[in-house]
């Protein structure tokens, strides 16, 4: 009789001691545009159309990706994207753009209002590296389509990390991404100075 009651006490324990153990907790990040809001929005400032924008697999998850040496990654399963990628950094290079343009007609693919945008942005995004206390780098290629015109560019752009932590190399990210965005919105400039 002793064995039966000895078994039922180790199981309660094992609950309790299962019950007080807690995953550990997560810590979500969002990127955020980098320019600043223009004084006044110009009525006379292009409509644009942002993506669709491709992102490497390696960083196409919901867990922040980073690089720890030359050959290996870590995939952090605390640290991870509010939304996924697909869908934040079209969006956050279309607040960007329509900062750095002026122009309130700047949306993302997908979305309604840039179904007959002037420019049409492609980009693929062919490296979003971060690394811990070092920096955030994005490489892109673009294109900017206005009907069967097109501009191709590149960006490389680097951004140092300030301080040590996940806030800053993701804050490093966002203004890795407001560099392109940047590049994209000279593109756009030029061609639409040039326009009769």
């Amino acid at each position: 009789m002793r064995k039966p009651a000895l078994c039922l006490i180790s199981l309660a324990l094992v609950m309790s001691v299962t019950a007080c153990s807690r995953s550990p907790r997560s810590s979500f990040y969002t990127l955020v545009p980098q320019a600043a809001p223009p004084p006044a929005l110009s009525p006379a400032a292009p409509s644009v159309s942002v993506g669709p924008v491709t992102i490497p697999e390696l960083v196409d998850r919901p867990q922040i990706v980073v690089r720890v040496a030359e050959n290996r990654v870590e995939v952090l399963e605390s640290h991870r994207w509010a939304e996924p990628l697909k869908s934040e950094i079209p969006r956050l290079m279309a607040q960007d753009l329509g900062r750095m343009l002026g122009s309130s007609r700047v949306s993302s693919y997908g979305q309604s209002a840039g179904a007959d945008a002037t420019y049409r942005v492609l980009v693929d995004i062919v490296r979003l590296e971060a690394v811990p206390g070092d920096a955030a780098t994005v490489q892109a290629l673009w294109t900017v389509r206005r009907g069967n015109a097109r501009i191709k560019g590149e960006s490389l752009v680097r951004e140092k990390v300030s301080a040590p932590g996940y806030d800053q190399l993701i804050s490093a990210c966002s203004r890795a991404l407001g560099g392109v965005s940047s590049d994209i919105a000279k593109a756009i400039r030029a061609d639409a100075a040039a326009l009769p």
